[in-house]
């Protein structure tokens, strides 16, 4: 790294630390022995923030690199089907919550099936995704980005102790209020900069992309392509549906609004930045890199960023890239962290007195465990095809007992728990063992068996029949039975 970049890099870093802290100064305390107040900042996220922190959230190095580094414009439906996920979280899930007063997403499961034992369950899958796949490929692709734009020698472990380290530091020292505001900071320089890395990509081969081959350049994805067209009707539609709007690390930021519209006007910009800023971001890099390197996987955006940008903006990029990855990663701890408290150690350990202090044992564990798997990614050839794929595990047996609460009544709790076990062990089947079917269709086919396991389940079992309601304004079930 030039010494114009690293003085940039550091200034830019500094500078979104100091405004992060500007803004959170004043901030009201709350009651620390509340997980309500601690996880969702009091309900002081006003919608800008919400917006930012859902985008930028979203946003880091394993989409920017790793949809980049597919090399190919197919990539893209992964971002325009989020669309659809961000509205189905505006005018379905996101009332709900609201009207439940969830601290959790999974804490509207113990109200509708009432039983603690869902809830715990679908929290301990969350954390699972989360420790084993998401935050070490953050690390992962942060690292490798930094590495391949600046040509640093230095281990990607090291840069990836340095990231974790100090997206720690965010999320146990601020709070998710932090980890907002400098989201939010950190959302306007990054997609900023991500515009003009691809307006000057474009304009490093004269905007001529002639001799690009054809299936790199479709939306037509056919059966051998990461995206087959029909898996768009089938997987990721549900896909989409589970991880904007059952995920509590983006569900959080819209549940910690002061009111329901604040939190639905902050969804409905992200999903328009979504729409109209992301699709171009993470597809035409590495499109064009294509054509300038060849085939080089996971390294494009990082080298095609460091060839198009003048020493001083590359500083300021590495800069955004760094604070991208800080923040998702202090975004999922912080999720990571409330879910622990919330779901775990509070219902079977104990109420804890001091939230703060238990949160942040928690975090410096699961950041421990998140780099001793950095190198597992390293030896990936696609990281965003690695995530989307072993995260099948859990999503739609996840999103399945959401659907079975909230469509139907008279379902018992542990007919649910069964079907999320057996959802499991049939995806996991039908993508590693016998592959009859792309991996996303396989995801919509396990949704459909977990729906039908905890109706079956709940009948054959339990001698009980389900009622279908279809998502019913009046909570059905309240009571938090243990």
């Amino acid at each position: 790294m030039q010494p114009i970049q690293l003085a940039i890099f550091v200034l830019i870093t500094a500078l979104i630390g100091l405004a992060t802290w500007w803004q959170c100064r004043k901030a009201v305390g709350g009651d620390k022995s509340s997980g309500h107040d601690y996880f969702l900042a009091n309900g002081g996220l006003n919608w800008y923030f919400v917006a930012g922190s859902i985008t930028l959230t979203n946003l880091s190095t394993d989409q920017l690199v790793g949809m980049n580094g597919n090399q190919m414009l197919l990539i893209v439906w992964w971002e325009l089907a989020a669309v659809f996920g961000l509205f189905v979280l505006t005018y379905v899930f996101l009332p709900i919550y609201y009207r439940n007063d969830c601290t959790t997403t999974t804490e509207l499961l113990q109200k509708k099936y009432g039983n603690k034992h869902i809830r715990a369950l679908i929290s301990l899958l969350f954390l699972l995704g989360n420790l084993f796949i998401f935050l070490p490929a953050i690390l992962y692709g942060g690292a490798l980005f930094l590495k391949s734009m600046t040509g640093i020698e230095v281990p990607l472990l090291a840069i990836s102790i340095a990231f974790a380290v100090a997206g720690a530091c965010y999320a146990i020292l601020g709070g998710l209020r932090a980890v907002a505001v400098s989201d939010t900071f950190s959302g306007f320089l990054i997609l900023s900069l991500a515009v003009l890395v691809a307006v000057l990509a474009m304009k490093a081969i004269d905007f001529d992309f002639s001799g690009i081959p054809a299936e790199r350049l479709t939306l037509f994805g056919g059966n051998d392509s990461p995206i087959p067209w029909h898996t768009l009707f089938t997987g990721m539609i549900f896909i989409q549906v589970f991880y904007w709007s059952t995920n509590q690390t983006i569900t959080q930021r819209a549940m910690a609004s002061p009111s329901l519209k604040e939190g639905q006007k902050g969804v409905l910009v992200a999903a328009l930045i979504r729409f109209l800023i992301i699709p171009s971001i993470v597809v035409i890099p590495g499109i064009v890199a294509f054509k300038l390197y060849g085939d080089i996987n996971d390294a494009a955006y990082g080298r095609i960023v460091g060839d198009v940008l003048p020493a001083w903006l590359s500083g300021a990029f590495a800069a955004g890239i760094a604070a991208a990855v800080l923040t998702t990663f202090n975004s999922i701890l912080n999720s990571s962290a409330a879910l622990y408290v919330c779901d775990l150690h509070e219902p079977y350990i104990g109420k804890i007195k001091r939230i703060p202090r238990v949160s942040a044992i928690a975090s410096i564990v699961m950041t421990i465990l998140a780099i001793a798997l950095v190198p597992v990614f390293a030896s990936q050839e696609s990281i965003i095809n690695t995530v989307q794929q072993l995260y099948g595990l859990l999503s739609m047996p996840i999103l399945s007992a959401f659907i079975v609460g909230l469509a139907f009544k008279n379902v018992e709790a542990w007919a649910a728990i069964a079907a999320v076990i057996i959802g499991v062990a049939f995806y996991a089947f039908m993508s590693f063992v016998w592959t009859p079917v792309h991996y996303i269709h396989a995801m919509a086919i396990t949704l459909v068996v977990s729906v039908l396991s905890a109706l079956l389940v709940n009948l054959v079992v339990f001698g009980r029949r389900a009622q279908l309601v279809f998502f019913e304004k009046k909570d059905a079930q309240t009571d938090p039975a243990q």
